[in-house]
C-alpha cells in the first residue's frame, strides 16, 4: 500500500520526524517500508507565470505565441493547448533547463521560425496525472508571478512509502490507521480528523429510501445517507493529484471522494444514483441461485446462493463488499446520491471474490476486516465532502440497519506473563501506557498477593487481530522496540563439531564438473521410505507434519534423491545423473560416527541426547551414459565406482582404493556393493540398488548410487600435492589376462599378482573385464597391466639400472604361476 507522508503530517501535526526516521520506525514495528518515492522531485525550477498576451503563430495553425510574465521578466513560448487563459490568467511555466519526468531536459526549440523559451505544462507532463486535457490553469490571485510551483501548489510535492501490509493489520490499509500507529510509535497526540461542515437540506433520509437488512449475520451493520443537489464534475487539483500519486485513477468528484475515504479510513464505500434505486428501497440479502447480475465492469454474472447482494426494489444493485452494479453507477446527470457504508463478514466476501474472480480494493479490505466501529464517522465525512466539493446538501438523518455487533474482547494482561514472554523486563506502567497510545482502554487493574500486577483492557474495533493476552504483549514489544529486547542464546546440549560448509560447496562444484546435476531435496521424509532402504530409524519426528511423506527428519539422503529419479522416469527422462548434499539426523550411537564426533559426544545423556547432524553426499546414476555419435550404453557399477573414487581423491588429495563391502548394506546388491578407502579408512560406498529397494520404491528400473561420508573426508584433511620426478629409466610392461570364477573378487586377483611380482613391480592396474566367447559360463576374464622398474629409480636414481627382459620374464612367470595355482584361474590367450 502507498502512504503519503504529506497526508500523514496533516493527520499528525505534531509529527516532526524525517521521512527516513518514519520509514525506519514503521519497519521495526512490523509495517515494512519496501520503497520510498519522492513525488515532485526535480520540479523546483517550475514557476507560476501570468499571461500577458496571446497571438497566433505566423506559420503554424493550431499554435499560439504566449507572452508570460515569470516574475523577473517576460518571455515568449509557443503553446498548442486550447485552454490558455486570457491575459491576466495564471499558468505554470517550465523554464529552459527543467527536467520533466516524461520529456527530459527542456532546451530552446525553433518551431516554425519562432524560438520557444520554455513550456507551459500540463499535469501529465509534471507527472501529477496519467493524462490531461490541457495545461494547468491556476485560480486568479492564488499566487504571484515567479512563485515556485511547489510553493503555490504544495500538494504536488510529497514523499510516498510503499508498505507491505501483513494480513493481520487491516488497520494499516488506511492513512488514519497508519497515523494512529505513528502517533503511538513517536508518542505524538492523535486526534481523529473532523468531517467538513455540510449544508443541510430539508426532510429526512427515511422519506427517500428504506433499508431492509435481511442477513445480519453476513452484514452486521449497513449504514446509508443521502446528499441531494450535487453537481458531477472533476475533482479539485489537490484531490486528483493525491489519488494519482497513491495509484488511483481520478474519475469524478463523487467517486473520487469515496476513493479518498477508502485510502483515508480503509473503509470501502459505494455511491448509488438515488434516482436509479428502484422502489426507493435497499435490501441486503443472499442471492438466489443463478440470479443474473451485471457488475460495474460490464460482465454478466450468474450469482450463487452464498453471495451477499445489495438490492433495490427489483433486483441486485451491488455484489456486497466486492463491486457495484452497472445500472446504479454515478453518471454525469446524477443529482441525488445515496451513500453506502457497511461492515461485511470477511469470510463471506472472500468466498464471493474468489468465486467470481473479482479482487478489488474493496474486497481486499473487507476480506481482512474493516473497522466496524468507524461506519458513522466515515458517513459523516462522506456527507461533508460531497457538500464541500460537489455543492450538495445533506439530507438530515442516517440509516443504520444493524444486527448484533461483533463483540470486543476484554483481555487480561499480567506483568509476569509479559516479562516471561518478552524475555526482558518492561515496567508494567510503561506497558499500559503504550497500549493506551494504541487506543486500548484500561477497565480495571490490580496486584496479586505475590506482587504480580494485572490489568484488563478492552480491544478496539480497528484491530480484529487482538484477541488474546499474547497479542497485547506483541503490541507492547512492537511499540517498545524489538531492538531493545536483549538477545540471549538459549542453553542447549553440546553437539559434535560440524563441518564448516566449505566441503559441501567444494564437492558440489566437483560433482557438477563431472557431469552431474544437483537435486535439492527435502530434509523431511516418510518412515516408509527410510524403511525401504534399511536406513537407521528416524530420531526426529514432526508433531504436526503437513503429510505423512514429510513426517520425520531423514537419516539418509537416498529417499529424496530416489524420489527425484522416479519423477524423472515418469516424465520420460531415462538418462539420470543427479546428486545432493545435505545433513542427515542420526542417533549418536550410529556405527559410522567419526572419531572427532565420538570424542565430542556428550556422555551420560542417555535417551535425552540430541541427534547428530552429519553431512553426506549422495549421487544416483541410471539409464544410458552421456554419448556423442555412438550407441548409448547403460550405466553400470563401474561408473559408480569411478565417480566415488574420483570425488574422494579430489577432496582428499590422496589416492583412494576400492574393495568389496565387507558387510554390504541392505539397500545395495551384495555382489556389487563396494567401499571407497583412503589410508585404510572408509570414506564412502557405492553399488547397484538392491532389486527389493527398486520394487519397494517403484523406481521402474535399475540404478546405481554413491554415498560419501563428508565428516570422515573432512577429518582426513586435504593432502598437499607432491610431485615425483619423471623416471630416468624406462619401464618394462607386461599384460596378463586371467579367467577366474565370478565369485573371485578382482581385488583378490590384484593382491596375488602384486605379491608374486614383488618389489620389481611398480603398479598393477585392472584395465579390462570380459564375459562370453571362449570364457566358460560362470567365469570372467580379468586383464591387468603390470609396470616393472628398478625400485631404486625412485629413491636413488644414480644407483638404479634398467631391467632386462630376462629377469622381467622370470618374475612375470612367477606371477602367472601364482595366479593360476592360488586362484584356480587359467591364462587367457
Amino acid at each position: 500500500m502507498r502512504v503519503s507522508l504529506r497526508w500523514i503530517r496533516e493527520l499528525l501535526p505534531g509529527l516532526k520526524a524525517s521521512a527516513s526516521d518514519v520509514s525506519e520506525r514503521l519497519t521495526h514495528a512490523g509495517l515494512e517500508v519496501e520503497a520510498v518515492m519522492e513525488i515532485g522531485h526535480g520540479l523546483e525550477p517550475v514557476v507560476v507565470a501570468e499571461v500577458k498576451s496571446i497571438e497566433a503563430h505566423p506559420k503554424r495553425s493550431g499554435l499560439r505565441l504566449v507572452l508570460v510574465d515569470r516574475g523577473n521578466g517576460e518571455q515568449r513560448v509557443v503553446c498548442g493547448a486550447s485552454n490558455v487563459p486570457d491575459p491576466g490568467g495564471l499558468v505554470v511555466l517550465a523554464p529552459l533547463g527543467t527536467v520533466l519526468p516524461e520529456i527530459g531536459e527542456l532546451t530552446a526549440r525553433d518551431i516554425g521560425g519562432v524560438t520557444s523559451e520554455g513550456m507551459l505544462v500540463s499535469e501529465s507532463e509534471l507527472g501529477l496525472a496519467d493524462e490531461s486535457e490541457g495545461i494547468i490553469v491556476l485560480p486568479p490571485g492564488s499566487a504571484k508571478p515567479g512563485t515556485p510551483f511547489l510553493e503555490a501548489c504544495p500538494a504536488a510535492r510529497d514523499t510516498l512509502f510503499e508498505i507491505g501490509i501483513t494480513p493481520n493489520r487491516p488497520d494499516a490499509l488506511g492513512h488514519v490507521g497508519v497515523a494512529r500507529e505513528l502517533a503511538a510509535l513517536f508518542d505524538v497526540r492523535f486526534e481523529p480528523p473532523a468531517p467538513p461542515e455540510a449544508k443541510s437540506a430539508e426532510g429526512d433520509v427515511t422519506a427517500l429510501v428504506q433499508v431492509e437488512n435481511e442477513d445480519t449475520e453476513r452484514c452486521p451493520h449497513y449504514g446509508a445517507a443521502a446528499v441531494v443537489d450535487v453537481s458531477i464534475g472533476p475533482s479539485p487539483d489537490w484531490l486528483r493529484w493525491r489519488l494519482h500519486t497513491l495509484g488511483v485513477r481520478p474519475i469524478s468528484n463523487v467517486v473520487d471522494i469515496t476513493n479518498l475515504l477508502l485510502l483515508g479510513f480503509g473503509q470501502p464505500m459505494h455511491a448509488f444514483d438515488l434516482d436509479r434505486v428502484r422502489g426507493q428501497k435497499i435490501v441486503v440479502r443472499r442471492a438466489r441461485a443463478g440470479e443474473p447480475f451485471t457488475t460495474l465492469d460490464g460482465v454478466k454474472r450468474s450469482l450463487d446462493a452464498d453471495d451477499l447482494v445489495i438490492c433495490d426494489g427489483e433486483g441486485p444493485s451491488a455484489l456486497a463488499g466486492v463491486m457495484g452494479g452497472e445500472d446504479s453507477e454515478i453518471r454525469d446527470t446524477t443529482r441525488r446520491v445515496l451513500l453506502e457504508c457497511a461492515y461485511f463478514q470477511p469470510r463471506g466476501v472472500r468466498r464471493t471474490a474468489r468465486r467470481h474472480a473479482l479482487h478489488t480494493e474493496s474486497s481486499y479490505r473487507f476480506e481482512r476486516g474493516v473497522d466496524f466501529g468507524a461506519i458513522p464517522t466515515v458517513l459523516e465525512h462522506a456527507k461533508g465532502w460531497l457538500s464541500e466539493l460537489c455543492g450538495g446538501r445533506v439530507v438530515p438523518g442516517t440509516i443504520h440497519a444493524k444486527g448484533p455487533a461483533p463483540e470486543l474482547p476484554r483481555i487480561r494482561l499480567r506483568s509476569s506473563r509479559l516479562d516471561a514472554l518478552l524475555g526482558a523486563h518492561v515496567p508494567f506502567s510503561d506497558a499500559m501506557a503504550l497500549l493506551g497510545r494504541l487506543g486500548f482502554e484500561e477497565t480495571d487493574s490490580g496486584e496479586d498477593a505475590d506482587g504480580d500486577r494485572h490489568a484488563t483492557v478492552t480491544a478496539v474495533s480497528w484491530r480484529p487481530d487482538i484477541r488474546r493476552e499474547v497479542d497485547l504483549i506483541e503490541e507492547v514489544a512492537r511499540v517498545h522496540g524489538l531492538d531493545r529486547i536483549p538477545t540471549v542464546l538459549p542453553a542447549i546440549a553440546p553437539q559434535p563439531p560440524r563441518t564448516s560448509g566449505a566441503l559441501e560447496r567444494t564437492i558440489a562444484r566437483e560433482a557438477v564438473s563431472l557431469g552431474l546435476s544437483e537435486a535439492v531435496t527435502y530434509a523431511f521424509v516418510s518412515p516408509a521410505e527410510l524403511s525401504a532402504i534399511s536406513a537407521p530409524q528416524p530420531v526426529v519426528s514432526l508433531k504436526n507434519p503437513l503429510t505423512e511423506e514429510r513426517s520425520v527428519m531423514r537419516t539418509s539422503l537416498l529417499p529424496g534423491l530416489l524420489e527425484a529419479l522416479k519423477r524423472a522416469r515418469r516424465r520420460g527422462e531415462r538418462a539420470v545423473r543427479l546428486f545432493t548434499v545435505g545433513a542427515c539426523f542420526l542417533p549418536p550411537s550410529t556405527a559410522e560416527r567419526s572419531a572427532a564426533a565420538e570424542a565430542a559426544r556428550p556422555r551420560g545423556a542417555g535417551d535425552h541426547e540430541l541427534p547428530e547432524e552429519r553431512p553426506y553426499f549422495a549421487a544416483v546414476l541410471a539409464g544410458p551414459r552421456p554419448a556423442y555419435l555412438s550407441q548409448p550404453v547403460a550405466h553400470d557399477v563401474w561408473d559408480a565406482k569411478g565417480l566415488a573414487q574420483e570425488l574422494t581423491e579430489r577432496l582428499t588429495g590422496r589416492s583412494a582404493s576400492v574393495r568389496l563391502a565387507a558387510d554390504a548394506p541392505k539397500h545395495l546388491h551384495p555382489r556389487g556393493a563396494g567401499e571407497v578407502l583412503v589410508q585404510g579408512r572408509v570414506a564412502g560406498r557405492f553399488g547397484p540398488l538392491h532389486p527389493d529397494v527398486v520394487d519397494a520404491l517403484d523406481l521402474d528400473g535399475d540404478a546405481f548410487v554413491v554415498e560419501l561420508f563428508l565428516a570422515e573426508i573432512e577429518a582426513l584433511g586435504k593432502a598437499t600435492p607432491k610431485f615425483s620426478p619423471i623416471p630416468r629409466l624406462p619401464a618394462v610392461t607386461r599384460d596378463i589376462a586371467l579367467v577366474v570364477k565370478d565369485e573371485v573378487a578382482a581385488e583378490a586377483v590384484q593382491q596375488v599378482i602384486a605379491e608374486a611380482a614383488g618389489e620389481l613391480c611398480e603398479s598393477v592396474e585392472l584395465f579390462d573385464l570380459f564375459r562370453g566367447g571362449s570364457v566358460p559360463e560362470g567365469h570372467r576374464s580379468l586383464a591387468f597391466h603390470l609396470v616393472y622398474r628398478d625400485p631404486k629409480a625412485a629413491t636413488d636414481p644414480d644407483a638404479a639400472r634398467t631391467l632386462t627382459d630376462k629377469e622381467v620374464d622370470q618374475r612375470h612367470a612367477k606371477v602367472e604361476k601364482a595366479a593360476t595355482e592360488k586362484l584356480g584361474g587359467a591364462l587367457r590367450v
